[in-house]
C-alpha cells in the first residue's frame, strides 16, 4: 500500500520462524490419533467442548466450526450446555498435562456413558490415559517452556496456535467426512452481526 512502510526484518525473521514451529508441530501429528477423534466426533450425537485458558478460546472456536459442520456442539460453562449421556462426546484440551478440573469432568462423563477425547502435548498424563480417545500435540506448553530449544513463541503459545491450525484440519477432514461444502457450512452461519 501507499505510504506503508515495509515490514522489518526482525517481524519477518520472527513470524517465519514462529510458522516453521507450527508447521513442526503439525508433521508430528499421529494420523491414527487424527482420524480416530475425526471419527469419534463423527458419531456422537452431541459434542461438549472445554479447555481453560488460551486453550478454551481455541476449544470454543472449534465448537463454532462444529456447529457449522451439522455438528450439535456446545462449550461447556454455557448456560445452553446440555448434559452428556451415552451416544455423547466431551471434547476437552489439557495441554500441559493434568488439570484436576478437567480430570474430574472427564470422569463425571464417562460414569454418564458419554465418551471422552483428550487434546494433549503430554500423552502419558493421568488425564490423558483416562480418556477413549488422545490427540497428542507435540508442541510446547507451559508445562516445558523453559530451559533450551524453545519455541521462539513464548510459554504455550506453540500449542495454542497449533490447536488452532489443527482443529481447521480436522474440520477440513470433518467436511469430507460428511459430505458438506464450503457453501453448507456458510449457510449455518449466524446472520447475527
Amino acid at each position: 500500500m501507499k505510504g506503508q512502510e515495509r515490514l522489518s526484518h526482525k517481524l519477518i525473521k520472527d513470524a517465519t520462524a514462529a510458522l516453521e514451529d507450527i508447521a513442526g508441530v503439525v508433521a508430528r501429528l499421529d494420523e491414527k490419533q487424527f482420524d480416530a477423534v475425526a471419527l469419534a466426533l463423527l458419531r456422537s450425537e452431541k459434542i461438549v467442548l472445554h479447555g481453560l485458558g488460551r486453550e478454551g478460546l481455541q476449544m470454543k472456536g472449534l465448537a463454532m466450526r462444529l456447529y457449522h459442520l451439522g455438528f450439535d456442539a456446545h462449550v461447556l460453562g454455557e448456560m445452553t450446555t446440555p448434559p452428556v449421556g451415552a451416544g455423547d462426546l466431551l471434547f476437552v484440551s489439557a495441554g500441559p498435562g493434568d488439570f484436576a478440573t478437567i480430570t474430574s469432568l472427564l470422569k463425571i462423563a464417562r460414569e454418564a456413558g458419554a465418551q471422552t477425547v483428550v487434546v494433549t502435548a503430554q500423552a502419558e498424563s493421568a488425564t490423558a490415559i483416562g480418556a477413549h480417545h488422545v490427540l497428542v500435540i507435540a508442541a510446547q506448553t507451559m508445562a516445558n517452556d523453559q530451559g533450551s530449544n524453545l519455541s521462539i513463541l513464548p510459554m504455550g503459545s506453540l500449542y495454542e496456535a497449533s490447536l488452532m491450525l489443527v482443529f481447521e484440519l480436522l474440520a477440513l477432514k470433518l467436511r469430507d467426512m460428511k459430505d458438506e461444502t464450503a457453501a453448507s457450512m456458510r449457510a449455518r452461519h449466524t446472520n447475527l452481526e
